[in-house]
């Protein structure tokens, strides 16, 4: 018996090959609003923006948006895109609100996980709420409900096989933000997102600003600063690939 040849038959591949990058809300659902624009308009610049750079710098992966215009996507089918390309990331953007303060400001990366706070659940019912715009959701989601805190500790739950490399990702993109483009980070958090808890593959929701905040709004409008929040991203998307194919 040449054992050599079973070790090689079962050593596992690891490579990123495809990612996802889905543009949060869309369409009727404009996300969270500042003084002078929308969530919706934002996501979409940025992860446009992501995608080309990606393209650019590292041909050999394949980038799949779930949205290139201002339509709207279910929250499901969002991950659905991600599952049946066989991608083995999945990006998600998105801005920020707070109705309490206009001084809050920064970035979060999130991954599915237990909430370990109040404020960690209302992130998570606020993104979730979406689904209320959508037919037949009761049945779609299983009898989810966005209100519900018990909902969304359940829903936490689904990710864990990937939760180890959805950690390494998020925590890469912060460093970006803080060390390289010099934005505030308030740390990667975990909580119960629908966008995520179905995709089958490492995952991340990027909160890449407050809206609620007049300065930070300014900065995710202008071009130079989504640009920034991009090449943040993509930075963190090369050095994840480079580590996790470096297991090969």
């Amino acid at each position: 018996m040449v054992l050599g040849s079973f070790t090689n038959l079962n050593k596992p591949s690891y490579k990123v090959d495809k990612v996802v990058i889905d543009a949060g809300h869309g369409g009727k659902d404009s996300g969270t609003r500042g003084v002078m624009s929308k969530e919706k308009d934002i996501a979409l610049e940025i992860a446009l923006e992501l995608g080309e750079i990606i393209k650019e710098y590292l041909p050999d992966v394949e980038v799949i948006y779930t949205r290139t215009d201002d339509k709207f996507i279910e929250l499901d089918e969002r991950s659905n895109i991600a599952n049946k390309n066989g991608a083995d990331l999945f990006v998600s953007i998105h801005c920020n609100a707070v109705d309490y303060s206009d001084k809050v400001h920064g970035t979060e990366t999130w991954i599915m996980g237990l909430h370990k706070s109040e404020t960690n659940l209302n992130v998570a019912k606020r993104e979730n709420s979406v689904i209320l715009m959508e037919d037949n959701y009761e049945e779609k989601y299983e009898g989810f409900d966005p209100n519900d805190p018990a909902s969304h500790i359940l829903f936490s739950l689904y990710q864990n096989a990937y939760l180890a490399n959805s950690l390494k990702l998020a925590e890469k993109v912060e460093y970006q933000f803080d060390k390289r483009v010099g934005r505030h980070s308030r740390g990667v958090k975990q909580a119960g997102f629908v966008v995520l808890f179905k995709s089958s593959m490492p995952s991340v929701l990027i909160e890449t600003g407050f809206l609620s905040n007049p300065k930070e709004e300014r900065y995710l409008n202008d071009e130079l600063g989504q640009t920034y929040i991009a090449s943040g991203i993509f930075r963190a998307v090369r050095d994840y690939k480079v580590e996790i194919e470096s297991m090969n």
